[in-house]
């Protein structure tokens, strides 16, 4: 019989075996942060005394969101996936959290559906070596005195508050954070989180009108990562800015779908993902 315990350190080694199996290339520090911002949200799925599967998720206020979905194959179509993902939904509406979103692979968009998911959007994964391209606009690196703009800002694009997730990204000095403003007003911004030669760029939340400040704030946060591979996810409506990458050598790995439990009403902006495990 399944049953699930809240993923601890002790299970990190059972989690990067297990997502080894699909190349996820996830760290044992990559479970550190998620549990670390959700302790009671990460699960391990056990039969008997054995690890057989793991989720973790992360909440918004209003929104969860979930990521890292794997059981082990010959525990398959044995209604363990979605035992998973409905101990997380269960676990969300009991934090008064009425709505979840996830990254779904094309083949198991039906899996999803089956449990009152509705696709909302198609997004694309980009890899690639980060190359140097003159910026144009007016951007600058952020300071602490900025953060709290950007979590506003970033909130009123994303449609819930990532407040916990962008302090704990813009908390560590490795990592990347630019904006351009006018006027003592944030039109956009753009962080990459930054790792021993490879570097994960998202998000990005800029003002539609002003969606030529998306390509430079990319460009200036390139120009910071030359030489290292890299990654990013936004929607595949925004060919302006895959064409930009692919020009640069960055070019599509594969397509994602963006699902909700119930329909998802984000301000249109240009949007890139902080990643798929964490929306």
């Amino acid at each position: 019989m399944f049953y699930l315990e809240k993923m601890t350190e002790k299970d990190f080694e059972f989690a990067l075996r297990l997502t080894d199996t699909r190349d996820w290339n996830l760290v044992e520090d990559d479970f550190k942060f998620m549990t670390k911002l959700e302790p009671e949200g990460c699960f391990v799925l056990f039969e008997g005394s054995e690890r057989v599967g793991l989720i973790t998720s992360i909440g918004f206020d209003r929104i969860g969101w979930f990521g890292n979905l794997i059981v082990e194959e010959r525990h398959r179509k044995k209604g363990a996936g979605a035992l998973l993902v409905k101990s997380v939904v269960s676990y969300f509406l009991s934090k008064g959290v009425n709505n979840v979103g996830l990254y779904s692979y094309t083949d198991a968009i039906p899996f999803y559906e089956k449990l009152g998911f509705k696709y909302d959007s198609e997004f694309t994964v980009l890899e690639g070596k980060a190359s140097t391209s003159p910026a144009n606009a007016i951007v600058r690196k952020a300071g602490k005195e900025d953060f709290q703009k950007i979590i506003n800002h970033d909130s009123g694009c994303f449609g819930a508050s990532r407040k916990k997730l962008l302090e704990a990204i813009l908390g560590n000095v490795a990592n990347l954070c630019y904006l351009s403003t006018e006027n003592g007003r944030i039109l956009g911004y753009a962080m990459a989180k930054v790792y021993e030669g490879v570097a994960e760029i998202g998000p990005l939340a800029c003002q539609r009108e002003r969606s030529s400040i998306a390509i430079d704030l990319l460009k200036t946060v390139l120009n910071r990562l030359g030489g290292f591979d890299v990654s990013l996810c936004l929607p595949t409506k925004e060919t302006v800015i895959i064409d930009f990458l692919s020009k640069l050598g960055i070019s599509e790995r594969f397509r994602v779908a963006r699902m909700f439990l119930k329909p998802f009403g984000a301000k249109d902006c240009i949007y890139l993902a902080e990643s798929l495990e964490r929306g």
